[in-house]
C-alpha cells in the first residue's frame, strides 16, 4: 500500500494598500496571522524622519491621544519608549495643557491622561520601523494600487502598477486599504458590482498654515501645548491656534480658520493672522521664537465618513480602515489615534476568530466602524456649529438630535474647567480612553450637578518660568 501524502496548507497571504500610518500598523495586525504580508506603498520611503510626497499633512501638527498611543503599544510593545527616546514629548492631559477654549480657560488640573508631541515624520518613521521589521512582511515602494479582484462575493487581490508602468495582479486572501482621503474604494466595489456606499461629510472649509519654530532660550522643556479655540457659538467664522513642542528644542505652531476666515500664506503675515485669534498668547510666543521652516499650508479638512459596515453584502477578503473609511477634521486631533485603535480592532478580531475566517471582514469592518464612532461625532458635530459649513448627513444624532447632544456638550464643556471630576470623565473621552457613555453614568451627572469647584480664570494658567519666555519679548 502506497503512504499517504502528506496534505501541504496553502500560503494564506494578506495585502495592504498603502504604507503610511494606518498601513504599516494593519499589516502589524496581519502579520501573525497569515504567512505573508505585502505592503502596496506608492512613495519611496525617506531614509530619515522627513515629510514624504504622499503625507503632505506631516508638515502640520498632529497629537497622539492617549487612546490611540495604548492602541499602538499593544500592536508594538516597546514603541512608545522608542519614541521617547527619539524626543517625542509625553504631555499631561490637562497639567501640561494651557488652553483657551469657546468657554474660557482651561484649569491646570492634575493628569489623569496623557498625549505624545512630536513631529509626523518622526512618529510615522519610528512606528514604521518597529512595525515593518519581520521578514513575514514586504513593501513594495513605487507602486501603486489600481483596483480590486474579484467579484461582489469576495475580494481575492489587488490589481497594481509599478513605477516603470508595469501592471500586475496580487491574489490575496485579505485585503485591506488603507490608501488614505485619496482612495478609489467608492469606485472599485462599483467595478465589482456592489450597490452605492453610504456616505456622510462635514465641511467647514478649514484651512491650515503652519510654521515651524526654535523654542527661545530659556523656555522650559518641554513646553505645555497651548492652544486657542474659536467660539463656535458666535455665528462668526473660526480662527484657532495650536503650539506643540515637538523633538529637538522646536515648536510647531499651526493656525488655523474655517471659511471666511482662512490664514495668510504670505510669512510675513503669520503672527499678524495670530493677532486675530481670541486671545494674543500664541502671537506673543510666535514673536519669541524664530522661525526655521516657511509656512506650510492646506485645505485637506473634510469630515468624511464611509458606511462600509453598512453593505447589505460585505464581500469576503476586504477591509478597509482609517482615512479612506473615516477621515477627520485635524483640528480635533483624532485621526492617528482613530487609525490607530481601527487596526488594533482588525487585530482583534482576527485573534478572535483564529484567523481568515468566513465572515471575518464584514465582522471587523464593523469593529474598525465602532472605534471610529465617537471621534466621528465630536468632529462633525462641531463642525456644524460653524457658518457656511457644506454638510451631507443623515446620522440622526446629527440632525434631528444635533441640538440637545449640543446644548449638553456646552453644558459639560464649560463645566470642565472649573470641574476636576468633570475634567476628569470629558479627558477620557477626547483620549478616547472611555466611551461617549463615559458621560452618561450616574457618577458624572452628579459631578455635573455639583457645580464648579474653583472659580473661573480670567488669564492664562502660565507657570513663572512659562511666563518669564512672555516677559523677554516684551523688553526686547
Amino acid at each position: 500500500m502506497a503512504e499517504a501524502t502528506p496534505h501541504t496548507r496553502e500560503s494564506v497571504h494578506g495585502v495592504v494598500l498603502g504604507g503610511g500610518l494606518a498601513g504599516v500598523l494593519a499589516a502589524r495586525a496581519l502579520r501573525d496571522h497569515v504567512d505573508k504580508v505585502t505592503v502596496i506603498e506608492r512613495d519611496t520611503y525617506p531614509d530619515r524622519p522627513e515629510p514624504r510626497k504622499g503625507a503632505p499633512q506631516s508638515h502640520h501638527a498632529h497629537i497622539l491621544w492617549s487612546g490611540g498611543a495604548e492602541a499602538i503599544e499593544a500592536l508594538l510593545p516597546g514603541t512608545l519608549d522608542r519614541l521617547h527616546t527619539a524626543g517625542a514629548h509625553r504631555i499631561g492631559v490637562k497639567q501640561d495643557m494651557v488652553l483657551y477654549s469657546a468657554y474660557g480657560w482651561q484649569h491646570r488640573f492634575p493628569s489623569s491622561h496623557y498625549a505624545l508631541t512630536c513631529s509626523r515624520p518622526l512618529l510615522d518613521r519610528t512606528v514604521r520601523d518597529a512595525a515593518l521589521d519581520d521578514p513575514r512582511i514586504q513593501v513594495l515602494q513605487g507602486t501603486q494600487a489600481q483596483g480590486l479582484l474579484g467579484d461582489h462575493e469576495r475580494v481575492t487581490g489587488a490589481r497594481v502598477r509599478t513605477q516603470d508602468g508595469t501592471t500586475r495582479d496580487l491574489p490575496a486572501d485579505l485585503v485591506v486599504d488603507a490608501t488614505g482621503r485619496g482612495s478609489r474604494l467608492k469606485q472599485w466595489l462599483g467595478e465589482l458590482g456592489l450597490p452605492p456606499v453610504t456616505e456622510e461629510s462635514v465641511d467647514t472649509g478649514l484651512t491650515y498654515a503652519t510654521r515651524v519654530f526654535r523654542a527661545p532660550d530659556g523656555a522650559p522643556r518641554p513646553f505645555p501645548v497651548v492652544s486657542v479655540y474659536a467660539d463656535h457659538r458666535t455665528g462668526r467664522p473660526g480662527r484657532n491656534g495650536l503650539l506643540l513642542p515637538i523633538e529637538d528644542g522646536r515648536w510647531i505652531i499651526t493656525l488655523s480658520g474655517t471659511r471666511g476666515g482662512e490664514p495668510t500664506t504670505d510669512e510675513n503675515h503669520f503672527a499678524t493672522f495670530a493677532r486675530t485669534l481670541r486671545d494674543p498668547l500664541i502671537a506673543d510666543l510666535i514673536d519669541a521664537a524664530t522661525p526655521l521652516t516657511p509656512v506650510r499650508t492646506t485645505r485637506s479638512t473634510l469630515n468624511r465618513r464611509l458606511h462600509l459596515d453598512r453593505l447589505t453584502r460585505h464581500p469576503e477578503g476586504l477591509v478597509a480602515l482609517g482615512d479612506c473609511v473615516v477621515s477627520l477634521n485635524p483640528i480635533h486631533g483624532h485621526g492617528m489615534s482613530v487609525a490607530a485603535r481601527s487596526a488594533h480592532a482588525l487585530e482583534n478580531c482576527l485573534r478572535r476568530a483564529g484567523g481568515l475566517k468566513p465572515g471575518l471582514a464584514r465582522t471587523a469592518q464593523r469593529a474598525i466602524a465602532a472605534a471610529a464612532d465617537a471621534p466621528w461625532l465630536l468632529s462633525a458635530s462641531q463642525d456644524l456649529c460653524y457658518p457656511d459649513n457644506r454638510a451631507d448627513v443623515s446620522d440622526p444624532r446629527l440632525t434631528t438630535q444635533a441640538a440637545r447632544r449640543q446644548g449638553f456638550a456646552d453644558l459639560v464643556t464649560s463645566a470642565s474647567l472649573v470641574n476636576e471630576r468633570v475634567c476628569d470623565a470629558l479627558t477620557a473621552v477626547t483620549t478616547l480612553t472611555a466611551p461617549l457613555a463615559h458621560l452618561e453614568t450616574p457618577e458624572f451627572l452628579t459631578a455635573l450637578r455639583q457645580g464648579p469647584a474653583r472659580p473661573p480664570l480670567s488669564a492664562a494658567p502660565l507657570s513663572v518660568a512659562e511666563a518669564a519666555v512672555l516677559r523677554r519679548t516684551s523688553t526686547r
